[in-house]
Parts: structure tokens; sequence; C-alpha cells
């Protein structure tokens, strides 16, 4: 029994060991975990009893039981259906698996009751959890003025080719993303989610003109010219998914 147990522990760190520790660089302990989630509203679902819960109930219990940080944000333009978003940071596994139970407690249930009773407000949860990049160890506040979020999913065909692409932003890009105001708000590789293996990022700007002007500064840079060519970056993205958000 013991040596079966040895067996499947070992053989579960060798499965997540390639999206954890897929940076260039030895891990920290002071990396941050991230949960971003996306409530997609049903129809005729009650927006705001969702919203008034998640804005006063779940992400300041989440900051009170071991959140750095916690943010909402709407999708930007009328797709539908409607979806919100949070984001939430942690200092590490423990504090997130601590804030997980401390949806337990008899203070958030009762706390939850306006929301539970409101009905359906939402068709489902997407959560994904994320462990930050070395090159960004913290997630980073918004800039002033922020009124658009950029979140950037880039899925690999393999974990190497994430592992490849994590190490281009941790060694070179993400210093030429800040030369060119890109303005970031966390960078993370995927450890659990729908989109495995991939890394997530986001990034923040004034307004889509300002977007548009640090892209287009970015894309024309010669450093990145540089850097995309190089072969040990070859192949290091198979789909990019993106998906503009507002402050919730």
């Amino acid at each position: 029994m013991k040596r079966r147990k040895f067996v499947a522990s070992t053989l579960a760190g060798s499965l997540v060991a390639p999206y954890v520790l897929g940076n260039s660089s030895t891990q920290a302990e002071n990396n941050e975990i991230y949960e971003l989630r996306t409530y997609e509203m049903a129809w005729g679902g009650n927006w705001s009893a969702l919203n008034t819960f998640l804005q006063q109930v779940e992400l300041p219990y989440l900051k009170n039981n071991g959140a750095n940080h916690t943010m909402t944000f709407n999708e930007h333009g009328q797709d539908q259906p409607t979806k919100l978003w949070t984001l939430a940071s942690f200092p590490d596994f423990n504090s997130y698996q601590k804030a997980i139970v401390s949806r337990k407690k008899q203070s958030y249930i009762d706390q939850s009751a306006a929301y539970t009773e409101a009905g359906k407000t939402f068709t489902r949860i997407t959560s994904s959890l994320l462990y930050a990049f070395d090159g960004l160890k913290q997630m980073k506040s918004p800039i002033d003025d922020a009124s658009l979020f950029e979140l950037r999913i880039y899925e690999g065909v393999n974990e190497d080719a994430v592992r490849r692409k994590i190490m281009m932003f941790n060694d070179e890009e993400l210093d030429l993303f800040y030369r060119v105001d890109m303005n970031p708000i966390f960078f993370g590789n995927m450890v659990v989610g729908p989109y495995i293996p991939s890394l997530v990022y986001m990034l923040n700007f004034r307004d889509m003109e300002h977007r548009d002007k640090a892209w287009g500064d970015f894309l024309a840079h010669p450093d990145w010219m540089e850097m995309r060519d190089r072969k040990i970056y070859a192949n290091t993205v198979s789909n990019i998914r993106r998906i503009f958000l507002t402050p919730g």
C-alpha cells in the first residue's frame, strides 16, 4: 500500500511539474497564484444580484482570508451571453486553499443569503488557476485612468512550447513590454483550466487608442523582430485568445 501511494505521488508530481516549473530560472517561493473566473450570465438572470455578491461578499471575503488583490471586470462590447470576470491573487497555494476553505464558514453563508435567494444568475463558472512567471512574480496595480484591460491566452502544441514561450517572456519580451508602454498586470502559467498547456497574461491601457499605439510600437520594434526569429522560440504559440475587459 505504501509503495502504491509513493508511485501515485511521483506520477502526480511528474504531471504537474511541466506546468508549474516551466520557467527559465529557479522558482522562488513568492510567485503568486492567480484564480481567474468567468461567470456566464443566464438569459434573464439577475445580473445585479451577482455583481453585488461579488463586489460586497465574495471578493472582500477572499481578501480577508488570504488573497493579496482582487478585481472584477465586464467584457468590452455587447457580446452575448454577458460575462462577468473576477481575478484574485494569492501569496501561495496554501493561501489559496485557505480562501477556498473559508467559504464553508457560517459567516460567509450568512452574507451570501441575498445572492442565493435571488435565484439563477449565471449558467456556469469557468475557473483557471495560474502560477506567476519568475519575470513578474507579483501582480501590478493598474495605471492611472486605466479603462481597458486586454487578457491574452497563448496556447501551445505541448508543454515544451509553452515553457519556451515563458522563457522568452522572462528573459527578453517582458522587458520590451515595459519599454513600449504595454503595462502588464500579471503573467501566469495555466496550472488548472480549459486551455492547458497555455500561458495567460493581462495588460491595461487608458483606452483603445493607447492600446493600438503600444502594440504598434512593439511589433515594429527591432528587438521584437530579432527575438521572434530565433530558433529557440520557433513554434511556441499555436493559438491566441484575446478578450477585452473594462473595470467592473
